[in-house]
């Protein structure tokens, strides 16, 4: 196997962290010593072992002799950290063992640690390479990139539209506009989650639980309910016995069940998005999976916050019913959007797009 291909193992490592290392960065390790790997690793959970740690107790397990590490490469997806916060530094570790060698796909955004870890590691003489599969790894930790550019969580829209455009029937009524594939997609996406947020017609139409369904684990269920409309008896809130349940207001309500209440939400709506994202951002949400309605969708569009915008068409006509957003904009504004994937699920066809601004 050559360098790209350990590097692409460690992110297939990586990536398993998926939905329970938040708000730390997703990382795999794997160590290399004369062309077999020794030991492999990644960062299971927040308040676990990093990648590398594991990799080398993984390495010492089957080698029976720590010794045996001496000399060999190190691939990892992100800069080996360099600072004491849970755990001790990884840097500290990678020193002690004596690997010689360590393959970084990219540095670490953390403005603590950008750089400082491969140049402690450089100056105990250890060799450092970097930018091996560097788009891959920025692909794969995008959520805490953006929190680290910006302070505020990675902002993704999802959305199911009929072919002609319309987001529900007139009356209100939306299920189900996508098909079962298209939905088990959506409660996969929801476990990589940290918070899944809904406005709070969304709730009083739908009904929905928010929860992946069995796909992974629960994130984090926010609505938007500026007057706490909110019914006690809708599902989200019903079924709220692990305290997974944020209502966001504009000011304190009182007995509405066993749920977190934020009363911080601005008269303005559209600054109260900014508002909002502060506010998750300071509550460690490092990302954010945003189902709608339509006036919610519309306030991030306005505000800008958001990195990605997931389209649904399905083929259904309904002739009239009610607009994904609200607002009239102009046919020759330039929207920075940019398709990076389309994918069928069925005969529904999701159109994925980023935000570039």
């Amino acid at each position: 196997m050559d360098e790209i291909g350990y590097m692409k193992q460690a992110l297939e490592l990586g990536k398993r962290g998926a939905g329970y290392v938040s708000p730390n960065p997703m990382v795999g390790a794997v160590l290399v010593k004369n062309d077999r790997i020794i030991g492999v690793g990644y960062h299971k959970r927040f308040g676990g072992n990093h990648a590398e740690i594991n990799a080398i107790r993984d390495a010492e397990s089957s080698l029976g002799n720590s010794s045996d590490i001496r000399g060999s490469t190190l691939y990892i997806n992100l800069e080996p950290c360099s600072i004491f916060r849970k755990t001790p530094p990884c840097t500290e570790a990678i020193t002690k063992v004596g690997i010689s060698r360590v393959v970084v796909a990219m540095k670490d955004p953390n403005p603590k640690i950008n750089g400082k870890g491969l140049s402690i590691l450089r100056n105990h003489g250890i060799e450092v390479q970097t930018e091996v599969c560097e788009r891959e790894a920025l692909e794969l930790n995008r959520f805490f990139i953006t929190f680290m550019k910006y302070r505020r969580p990675y902002v993704a829209l999802k959305m199911a539209l009929s072919l002609d455009g319309w987001l529900a029937e007139t009356s209100g009524k939306s299920k189900w506009i996508s098909n079962t594939k298209s939905r088990q997609w959506v409660h996969q996406r929801r476990a990589e989650y940290d918070a899944v947020l809904v406005g709070v017609e969304t709730i009083v139409k739908d009904d929905p639980f928010l929860t992946t369904h069995g796909n992974g684990r629960d994130p984090l269920r926010i609505i938007l309910d500026p007057d706490m409309r909110a019914p006690k008896t809708s599902r989200v809130l019903s079924s709220n016995r692990d305290q997974k349940t944020w209502l966001i207001c504009k000011q304190n309500f009182q007995n509405h069940g066993k749920v977190k209440i934020s009363p911080i939400l601005s008269t303005v709506p559209e600054k109260s998005i900014g508002i909002l994202l502060n506010h998750l951002a300071s509550e460690g949400i490092v990302s954010l999976w945003v189902e709608g309605g339509a006036k919610t969708f519309s306030y991030f569009l306005k505000t800008g916050m958001i990195d990605e915008i997931n389209i649904f068409y399905a083929p259904k006509f309904l002739g009239r019913g009610l607009n994904p957003i609200e607002g009239i904009y102009s046919i020759g504004r330039k929207w920075p959007l940019k398709l990076v994937q389309t994918q069928s699920f069925g005969n529904d066809v999701l159109h994925r797009y980023r935000w570039t601004e």
